[in-house]
């Protein structure tokens, strides 16, 4: 399973309130938090285009997560069956990666304010997408 290896940088990080993973939302549409996405000054000419009210999907490395996880109860449920982490939305799994559908508050410079988000903070961000009923109507 490791025969090939491939890394990434990160191009920001996620600065909340929602410091603890205890408090955390299992679902941003679940009591997710306003949060401030950072990006790195080498990337910040890529939010060209984005505005308040922009629909975005955030993927972040859950620097947190188990990575020896494959199988759970999901939502934490013990009276449900043990299933398969691609099967489900845990954080869990081999390659923790985090996908956050929010919305823009706020653009400042190389910042980004969005909300519901239910990563915490210091969590490291990978990529921004569009939400593609966006990219149609553009």
């Amino acid at each position: 399973m490791n025969e090939n290896t491939y890394s990434f940088e990160p191009i920001g990080v996620i600065h909340s309130a929602l410091a603890d993973l205890a408090d955390a939302p299992r679902q941003g549409d679940e009591g997710g938090y306003e949060a401030w996405l950072e990006l790195t000054p080498q990337v910040a000419p890529a939010l060209a285009g984005i505005q308040i009210g922009d629909n975005l999907i955030v993927l972040t490395w859950l620097h947190r997560a188990q990575r020896d996880v494959l199988q759970v109860h999901p939502r934490g449920n013990l009276d449900a069956p043990l299933t398969g982490v691609f099967a489900t939305r845990s954080p869990h799994r081999p390659n923790p990666i985090g996908l956050h559908e929010v919305s823009v508050l706020e653009v400042d410079g190389s910042r980004l304010k969005v909300a519901p988000l239910e990563a915490i903070d210091g969590t490291p961000i990978i990529d921004i997408k569009p939400v593609l009923a966006q990219v149609n109507e553009r």
